[in-house]
This record gives C-alpha cells, sequence and structure tokens, in this order.
C-alpha cells in the first residue's frame, strides 16, 4: 500500500513539473525555472505580516496552530499534486526556526516552481496517515489563498547539513521528552536529532559527500550519511552505521522518491555532486524528497570471501533467516544451495529459520515441509555438496505467524558424513512440551526433537523454540533454535512518542524467560553439557530479552567481536544484530573462531537472498 501511495502522488508530481504555459519552458523541480518575458524578478518585499518562520516557531507544534495568517511570503520550491512547499528568502537568525511550508491546496496548485508569492490560510498540523499512525505532524496552511507576485525567481540557498553547515546531532535522538512530542518538552536542535530535523522541516538542504549506509529497499528509499561518513561515531568495514544502546544514529538522512526515481544501490556506495532536497516526514521518519536524479558511484561492496573447509575435529554451526523459503521458488533453493556449498563451505550444521510449508503461503492447506527441506538438500548434492539430512516438527496450521498461510518454522539441516547424528528418541509433535531428563546426572530429552513449551501464551502467533540433542563422534550436543517475536509493533525511534514505546518487547521478554528456563535446567542437570542457543532473536544483544536469555548461564558470541562488526541486519540505514548464537561454557573453551558472513544485508533488495547475514560458529570438540 505504502508503494502504491507514493508511486501515486510522484506521478501526479511529475504531471505537474511538465505542465504550464505553452508559451513558457517548464522548470524541474528545484531547478531556477528561466524568467518569461513578460515577467522580470522582483527584489524582496519587505516583511510586513506573519512569515514562515513565526509560523514555525522553535517547535515541533506551531504556536500558530488553528489560527489564520494573512500574505505570508515565500519561494515556491516543489510542487506536488496537492500543494506545493515554499521557502522564505529572507530569514531570521534562529536556526531553531524553519523557513520552509507546505501550502495544501488539495487540488493541483497553479504555482510554479521560482514563483515568489503570498499565501493566506490556516495554520494546521497534520499527521501522515492520520492519527494512531505514530507520525509526527506535518506544519502547513490550508484553506488557502494563494497570491502569485513574480516567476522566475531564484531559489533559497539550500542549508548545507554537516561540515561547513548545520551539523547533525549524531547519537542522541531525543532526550528531554518522557511520552508525546507535543511543544511542550525542550527543543533542543544543537543535541536532539529530532529537534535538529523540525527545525529544517519543509527546507531545502544539501548533503555533501554522501555515502549509502541503506541500501534500496522495498520502498525505493536509500539512507545517506553526509561527509564520506565522517560524523558518525561507529562504523562498520564495509561502510555501514552500527547502533549502540545509547546512539541509533540520527545523523542518518532517508531519501524518499517521491519527486524523482532512485537507483538501486548498496552501502557504501557514493554520490560525487551534492545531494538537494526538501525535509518532510512520513512513515515514522523525517524524509528528505530529492528534486533531481541521484547518481551513485559503486563502492565496490561484496560478499566476504568463501569460507574455508572446518579441520578434522571441527564442527561448523551456521545460523541463518532463509526469508520464507518454499519450493514454489526454486530459483531461491539454488542460490541457498550454492552459499552453503561455495561460500559457507558445507557447515556441519545449518540452522534454519522461516523455512515455509510445501504450499509457499497461498493458504492454510497443509503443514508439511518435507519437501522444503529435500528440495534445499537436493539442490545441495546437485552441485557436488555433501548429503544433509533435517531436523523439523510441523507446528499447527496458522498459529506460528508470519505470512499468513506460510506456516513459517525454524528447524535443521545437518551433514550426514561428518559424524552426526541424533540421538535415541521419539520425536515430538506441535502441542507437547519437551522436558529435561536426568539420567544419573546426565542430561537428556524427553522427545528428540522437541518444542519448548509451545502451549505457553508467550509463543502464541510465534514460532515456537526447537531442540535437538546430537551425538557427535560420541560427544552430546544440544541445540536450540529460535525466532523470537518480531519487533514490528514497536514505536518508531523519530515518531511522536519519546522514548519509543517498544510494544513487542514483553512477549520477547517471555520467550527469552521461557528458553532460560529450560536452559537451567538442563545445566542443573548436567552443568558441562554442550548447549547452543541460536536464532532470529529479533532483538540486539543489549536489549533486555537478550540479557534474559543468556542470564549468567550463556554467552553471546557476538560479543566476542569488535563493536563495528556487530550486525547481521540492516535497517533504515542502521547496522544492528538481530541473530545471535549463544553458547554455554563447555562450548565456549572450545570455540575456534566466531564470524558473521555479509551475504545480504547490505545489498540491495534486488540482489540479496534473504534480508539476514549468516552467522558462523566453529567449535573444535575433544
Amino acid at each position: 500500500m505504502k508503494k502504491t501511495v507514493k508511486r501515486l502522488v510522484a506521478g501526479i508530481a511529475l504531471l505537474v513539473l511538465l505542465s504550464g504555459c505553452a508559451s513558457q519552458s517548464t522548470p524541474t523541480a528545484g531547478s531556477q525555472p528561466p524568467s518569461p518575458a513578460s515577467e522580470t524578478p522582483t527584489e524582496t518585499p519587505p516583511e510586513t505580516g506573519d512569515t514562515i518562520h513565526l509560523i514555525q516557531g522553535a517547535s515541533h507544534i506551531s504556536p500558530l496552530v488553528g489560527e489564520m495568517v494573512a500574505d505570508v511570503p515565500g519561494i515556491v520550491t516543489v510542487v506536488t499534486g496537492d500543494g506545493f512547499y515554499m521557502e522564505a528568502d529572507s530569514r531570521d537568525e534562529d536556526d531553531a526556526t524553519s523557513e520552509g511550508l507546505f501550502v495544501l491546496t488539495e487540488t493541483i496548485p497553479t504555482v510554479r516552481v521560482g514563483d515568489r508569492v503570498t499565501v493566506s490560510g490556516k495554520v494546521k498540523e497534520t499527521v501522515p496517515g492520520g492519527t494512531g499512525t505514530d507520525n509526527l505532524s506535518r506544519t502547513q496552511l490550508a484553506d488557502v489563498l494563494v497570491t502569485v507576485v513574480s516567476s522566475g525567481n531564484e531559489l533559497p540557498a539550500s542549508v548545507v547539513v554537516g561540515t561547513g553547515g548545520r551539523v547533525p546531532p549524531s547519537a542522541v535522538i531525543d532526550d528531554d521528552t518522557n511520552g508525546f512530542v507535543d511543544g511542550a518538552g525542550e527543543f533542543d536542535p544543537e543535541n536532539d536529532g529530532l529537534d535538529f530535523y523540525e527545525s529544517l522541516e519543509g527546507m531545502r538542504i544539501q548533503i555533501n559527500d554522501p555515502v549509502v549506509v541503506g541500501p534500496t529497499n522495498a520502498y525505493k528509499e536509500i539512507v545517506v550519511v553526509g561527509d564520506q561518513g565522517a560524523l558518525a561515531e561507529v562504523s562498520t568495514p564495509r561502510g555501514g552505521l552500527v547502533i549502540q544502546p545509547d546512539d541509533y544514529n540520527p545523523e542518518r538522512i532517508i531519501l524518499d522518491d517521491v519527486l524523482v526515481e532512485l537507483p538501486y544501490v548498496d552501502v557504501g556506495d557514493y554520490s560525487e555532486d551534492p545531494i538537494i532536497g526538501v525535509v518532510d516526514f512520513d512513515y515514522g521518519n523525517f524524509k528528505i524528497l530529492p528534486f533531481a536524479p541521484v547518481v551513485f558511484v559503486s563502492g565496490g561492496l561484496i560478499h566476504e570471501a568463501p569460507l574455508a573447509a572446518s579441520e578434522p575435529g571441527q564442527i561448523r554451526i551456521a545460523d541463518y533467516n532463509v526469508e520464507n523459503l518454499s519450493p514454489k521458488e526454486p530459483e531461491r533453493i539454488a542460490i541457498l544451495a550454492e552459499q552453503v556449498v561455495n561460500l559457507l563451505n558445507s557447515p556441519e550444521i545449518i540452522s534454519l529459520q522461516e523455512i515455509q510449508d510445501n504450499n509457499g503461503s497461498p493458504d492454510m492447506d497443509g503443514v508439511a515441509a518435507d519437501l522444503t527441506y529435500q528440495g534445499i538438500i537436493d539442490a545441495i548434492l546437485s552441485l557436488g555438496g555433501p548429503q544433509y539430512g533435517y531436523v523439523n516438527i510441523d507446528p499447527k496450521p496458522g498459529n506460528d505467524g508470519g505470512i499468513s498461510g506460510g506456516n513459517i518454522r525454524v528447524g535443521y539441516l545437518y551433514r550426514l558424513d561428518s559424524g552426526l547424528s541424533l540421538a535415541p528418541g521419539l520425536s515430538g509433535d506441535a502441542t507437547t512440551a519437551v522436558a529435561v531428563v536426568d539420567q544419573d546426572g546426565i542430561a537428556a530429552l524427553s522427545l528428540n526433537p522437541g518444542r519448548i513449551d509451545p502451549e505457553n501464551p508467550a509463543f502464541l502467533a510465534s514460532r515456537k523454540p526447537l531442540v535437538v540433542e546430537f551425538l557427535y563422534q560420541g560427544e552430546r550436543l544440544f541445540l536450540i533454535n529460535n525466532h523470537f517475536n518480531s519487533k514490528g509493533g514497536d514505536m518508531p525511534l523519530f515518531g511522536e512518542v519519546q522514548p519509543p514505546v517498544l510494544e513487542t518487547e514483553a512477549a520477547r521478554m517471555q520467550q527469552a524467560q521461557a528458553v532460560h528456563q529450560f536452559v537451567d535446567a538442563l545445566l542443573s542437570v548436567e552443568p558441562t553439557a554442550r548447549v547452543v542457543v541460536m536464532g532470529d532473536l529479533n532483538d540486539f544483544q543489549f536489549s533486555p530479552a537478550v540479557e534474559a536469555l543468556s542470564g549468567g548461564l550463556l554467552t553471546n558470541l557476538i560479543e566476542t567481536l569488535p563493536i563495528s562488526e556487530r550486525y547481521t541486519y540492516v535497517y533504515d540505514g542502521n547496522s544492528q544484530a538481530l541473530d545471535h548464537i549463544l553458547v554455554s561454557d563447555a562450548l565456549l573453551g572450545e570455540l575456534v573462531d566466531f564470524d558473521i558472513y555479509h551475504l545480504n544485508s547490505e545489498f540491495d533488495i534486488e540482489q540479496r537472498f534473504s534480508d539476514h547475514d549468516i552467522s558462523v560458529a566453529t567449535f573444535m570438540i575433544p
């Protein structure tokens, strides 16, 4: 729906930009149009009444909201399908007050870029998408009377965001609001990213030396930082921005394709030319609407070098969210097989999330996934890879969340030629809870494989953890595969409530506690048991849920990496860790290597196989 709306607006905007009087040449948005012969630019008239900066004020909510204003002067900078942006060419000395404003005409405007206008109307705060969307409001004029004073005027100079201009905050989004952002709290553009971009609402800004930190997504948005990322607190070795507990990178700038088509780009790509656009807000973020097509130069990003084969006595475990994989997409199964064989060098165990049933996602008819697993196994064999077996428990129909009808679940592939086998035991089902069994001080499972607490309300409409006991050359190994509740219901970082309410966190906390209790029971029976807890936990290593999962019993291997390398996923330009491998003390002492194999998250949506990268841990088990 979002894509459709954006395309409609963009199409209308383009028609407007290409329309105009037949006797006049038509300017492109953001450029200086030629002056018609019958009109010449005039000097800026003196301010005699209301002004844009008085309307905007040093706040998120206009101090004049609900009031009528008269003869507000400005230069038209962008024309859209239902209004236009205008900007004052006579500015006050307060950076906290924006000099840009959106004028809602509700029909295609008759003004053109470069027109000097005066506007009378009512000051309104309108929430894009309506109330309940968590969006900040947009200050605008409605019920307007527009008068064109002159045409062909030079546009006001754009504000440089970055070195040599206004430098955005690089760590804090908001630290002085506790509740709704309604203008009652302190307005601090120097410190708070939320206030910084609000102070530029509706204005033309310029980003020099922009570099991509968030690749082109499904909505054709691109995330960049200026000055080649020089102002970022922590950059990845591959050009992204890593989040930290107190830093969600407010210096990020999201480019939206409302006015012009944007290209497909990867992290590290850059533009040799400045990007100029108008500051807008929608879908939980401040956005920049570029006026002209942006040309990016490739930064040369490639996936990391293929992994070397594990050595004799070593066991390699890979963890991978394969993003709704089913036999309905044989081309994707072929890509996964190629990655397993030629890039990962056929790990002994692969822990998978988002395996769909054999039908894909058209309906709820059947939940078996044997054809999905067998398709992967056969594709690996066709490339000369080893024979794999699989571990799976089918869910109840429509009970595990994900795409409607997909019946996604977690499961495992394991090499049959590596000394791995399943420990003897009866396989569990969708609803029966597995338990830890004490066999004279040796831990075992009542079901192998089994689901952990599948009827726990914490796992309602979410994936159930799958535990399996493997034998590896006579040694026992317990693996727990997880796919915790999605973050999809959380409030946005730049939303109307600060700090954002993380509505989905409670469910993840309960899920983490359930798995932690199971691990605790296992290690209470056998403190030296080898335990691996892994999967797409949908939360960060410093989050309460992931910390509760480890809880003094497990070590999160991502914390063995430098801070700049702690990421498996890129969202809105933030490189972050959602996928984790945690191990018990016995396995920690046998760790040979841990790394994140960057194959997907930094590449544009047209190239990548999944939206997650792969976590890979190698152990030497005596």
